[in-house]
C-alpha cells in the first residue's frame, strides 16, 4: 500500500474478545501499529511509548490500535500488565498481517527466522470515499516511535 490508497475494512477481536473494525473509527485518523509479539522487550518499549503519549493522541482525536499475532488472552495479559489505554487486536490466524504482507525474514540472535515486521500505518478519516493511507512507517525503532508518529501528524495538520 502507498499513501492515498484506500484501506480495506477489517474486523479483529480486541483483548476482551470484542469485535473491533476499522470502520468503527471512520471519523478519526487511526494509528495501526503491528508488533511481533506481546510482552517481548522491543514490543513492550514500543507499546509503552504509545501509552505514554496516549493523552496527546487522544487530545488530537487520533485512535491508536496495536496488532500482533498473539491470541486474545495474551493481548489481555499484556494490556493489563503495562496498563495500555488503547485496544490490542489479536490476529492469531494472521489474516491482516498477511494482507499487509508483514511476514518477513528477520535475524534473531544470528539465526534467520520469519516473523512479523514492526510496521505502523497512519490511516486518515473517511472523507466520503473510505479511509485512506496517509503514511507507512516501515523501519520502526521501538524507542521514540510514538513521538515520531505524533511529529508527522503535527506536520500534516
Amino acid at each position: 500500500m502507498k499513501p492515498g490508497d484506500k484501506v480495506e475494512n477489517f474486523t479483529l477481536q480486541n483483548q476482551d474478545g470484542k469485535d473491533v473494525s476499522l470502520s468503527d473509527f471512520k471519523g478519526s485518523p487511526v494509528v495501526l501499529f503491528f508488533y511481533p509479539r506481546a510482552d517481548t522487550p522491543g514490543c513492550t518499549i514500543e507499546s509503552c511509548g504509545f501509552r505514554d503519549a496516549f493523552t496527546k493522541f487522544k487530545k488530537a482525536g487520533i485512535v491508536v490500535l496495536g496488532i500482533s499475532r498473539d491470541d486474545v488472552k495474551a493481548q489481555k495479559k499484556f494490556k493489563d500488565k503495562y496498563e495500555l489505554p488503547y485496544d490490542l487486536l489479536a490476529d492469531p490466524d494472521m489474516v491482516l498481517i498477511n494482507r499487509y504482507d508483514l511476514i518477513k525474514p528477520k535475524n534473531m540472535y544470528g539465526k534467520l527466522v520469519k516473523g512479523v515486521k514492526r510496521t505502523t500505518y497512519l490511516i486518515g478519516p473517511d472523507t466520503g470515499q473510505g479511509q485512506h493511507l496517509i503514511h507507512t512507517f516501515e523501519e520502526v525503532k521501538p524507542e521514540g516511535h510514538a513521538e515520531e508518529v505524533l511529529a508527522l501528524l503535527k506536520k500534516q495538520s
